[in-house]
């Protein structure tokens, strides 16, 4: 399994890491998601996924990756 780690624009709240957290996830091959608004970024645990698959995900929550 490996982690990912990738800067998404426009996270200000927990409100905004449990979107994030819930379309990232809905990812085939992802096994765990974490997000942190603090920082704006967001760990990906899994296997299987790409890049431009979670960037789609975070743009369906309304945010952007950078």
């Amino acid at each position: 399994m490996a982690t990912r780690q990738f800067n998404v624009e426009g996270m200000s709240c927990e409100h905004c890491e449990a979107s994030i957290k819930e379309e990232v996830s809905a990812i085939p091959g992802v096994t765990g998601v974490s997000a942190d608004h603090t920082t704006g970024l967001v760990e990906v645990d899994g296997e299987g996924f790409s890049a431009e698959e979670v960037a789609k995900a975070v743009h369906e929550a309304g945010y952007t990756l950078r």
